[in-house]
């Protein structure tokens, strides 16, 4: 008997606006709660001057990659064509291409011929 429960998904749709939103939102929370420890680990560490510009240097651009990384939507996933699903025999003939190279050579003779002083330009 067929679970009627849950619905077919017959598409590969994304993530709603609502779970994309919650995830950036947690995304944004992680990376503005490292910045606190950092400081807070640059005040531990005041002896060593050097160590401590280290956390702070870290900590200064964390808001600015936390609002790139909130406002940025999730990539959109590449969709494979599955092996198999062309039609050959309800596909559309390919075409020839039509060649036309000897209506080309008499057109320029043509224009040879017509051109001042018998000049012949041939390209």
């Amino acid at each position: 008997m067929p679970n009627h429960d849950r619905p077919a998904v017959i598409t590969q749709a994304e993530m709603s606006y609502d779970e994309q939103f919650r995830l950036r939102r947690r995304r944004y929370l992680i990376m503005m709660g490292l910045r606190i420890p950092f400081l807070i680990a640059a005040v531990l560490v005041y002896r060593i001057p050097w160590l401590a510009l280290i956390f702070i240097a870290a900590s200064i651009p964390l808001p600015w990659i936390a609002v790139l990384i909130a406002n940025d939507r999730p990539a959109r996933k590449t969709r494979m064509v599955p092996r198999g699903t062309i039609n050959h025999e309800r596909a559309l003939p390919s075409r020839t291409p039509l060649v036309i190279d000897h209506v080309v050579d008499q057109v320029v003779d043509q224009a040879a011929d017509e051109s001042p002083a018998g000049e012949h330009h041939r390209s």
